[in-house]
């Protein structure tokens, strides 16, 4: 056993992953902690007895498009004119569902259509057992291996062991990273929000996508997701429009930025100017640009990603009748690579504009870094970091 997982790792390569421990000490030494936090015994044994490690999680970890993708491509390869047209059509089929769901929850259900869409591309993913799978195998591997999400992998094996149980001792299925059924929410949302939408007295998000679209838009809600609020507005910038102001550490109401140039793209008007916003600039002046409301952030808290949650927010146009945005993204645009990505933020910690962690994922943090250093240096401060970017800190 101990070799078969010496030869997984070489295979897979064992830098995506830091495992402390051999996967069978590991389940052994987890056994206290998740009895601890309510995990009967007899289920623990009998889910984890005989358990190897997922091959394919070091590798989806360390693609996962959210955030290895230009935001672009991560667009075009999710909103196609054919999934906004299957997305009409199965949101068709279920219209009094959605209606109901948005009625009772206060969510748009168009929202819910497009994390739907997102999600499982309307459920047709979830009986691709390469894409689904028992998580409570997927997120023993996650957790075993230690990635940033220590803590809430942990909290997210324990949840599913829980599930585990109230089934009778089957695993739930899902995800790589152990997200459930057709909205795919993760374990330890289910165990808080899960309600059963049918009336069948189950919370199956599996195989009822009434219990999905109930459990996500409470999930929503939680996640401070405001009735009756558009996710946000793409707007044209004015030139000599001071970009420091591109921060969401502090929303401001519309009417600060309409007082300062900016407006709603192709002659839009915006209902309320009263409404708090923050601008986002995601590919540098020359790209689209946003101002976003709170319920964008609650997107994000759906999915830790920037491109999800413009995807989130751009489908939900789209399944609406909407079309394309209005400005061309930057396509030309040449990235660094992770050393060099390393390499930016290394050197914006040590002039003293980046204090987070030297990982090589470039966020909001590291772009308002790198957008002060811009402006120390008399440039547009935009925040896209580029090839050129590592040119410019070298």
């Amino acid at each position: 056993m101990r070799l078969a997982i010496v030869i997984w790792l070489i295979c897979t390569g064992a830098t995506l992953a830091q495992p402390r421990e051999s996967f069978e000490q590991f389940i052994g030494e987890f056994r206290a902690e998740a009895l601890a936090q309510g995990v009967s015994a007899s289920v623990y044994d009998s889910a984890t007895g005989g358990l190897t490690p997922d091959p394919n999680v070091p590798n989806l970890v360390a693609s996962q498009p959210e955030f290895t993708t230009p935001v672009w491509e991560y667009l075009d390869q999710r909103i196609s004119n054919n999934r906004v047209e299957r997305g009409r059509a199965a949101m068709a089929r279920q219209k009094d569902l959605f209606q109901s769901v948005g009625a009772a929850s206060g969510v748009d259900p168009y929202v819910l259509g497009a994390i739907w869409g997102m999600e499982t591309d309307y459920g047709t993913v979830l009986s691709q057992t390469k894409l689904i799978r028992p998580i409570v195998r997927s997120l023993a591997t996650v957790v075993w291996q230690r990635r940033v999400r220590f803590a809430e992998d942990k909290a997210d094996f324990i949840a599913a062991l829980k599930l585990t149980e109230r089934s009778g001792g089957v695993s739930p299925m899902g995800s790589w990273a152990g997200a459930i059924g057709h909205l795919q929410v993760n374990p330890s949302n289910v165990l808080a929000h899960g309600k059963d939408g049918d009336g069948d007295g189950q919370v199956d998000l599996h195989n009822s996508l009434a219990d999905a679209l109930v459990t996500s838009a409470i999930y929503l809600r939680a996640l401070g997701y405001q009735p009756g609020m558009d996710w946000g507005f793409e707007v044209d910038v004015p030139e000599g429009f001071d970009y420091l102001l591109a921060t969401r550490d502090q929303l401001r109401p519309i009417r600060f930025f309409a007082e300062r140039g900016i407006a709603r793209v192709a002659g839009r008007q915006f209902q309320t100017l009263e409404t708090p916003v923050f601008l986002y600039i995601p590919a540098g002046h020359t790209g689209p640009k946003f101002l976003l409301t709170a319920n964008y952030l609650a997107f994000k808290g759906y999915n830790f990603s920037d491109s999800y949650a413009l995807a989130i927010g751009h489908l939900t146009d789209r399944l609406k009748g909407g079309g394309n945005l209005a400005t061309n993204w930057p396509r030309n645009t040449q990235f660094p690579n992770l050393a060099q990505r390393q390499h930016i933020q290394q050197k914006l910690k040590e002039l003293g504009y980046y204090d987070g962690i030297v990982d090589g994922r470039i966020g909001p943090v590291t772009q308002a870094a790198y957008a002060r250093f811009q402006a120390a240096q008399g440039q547009r401060a935009d925040g896209f970091v580029t090839r050129a970017s590592y040119e410019a800190l070298r």
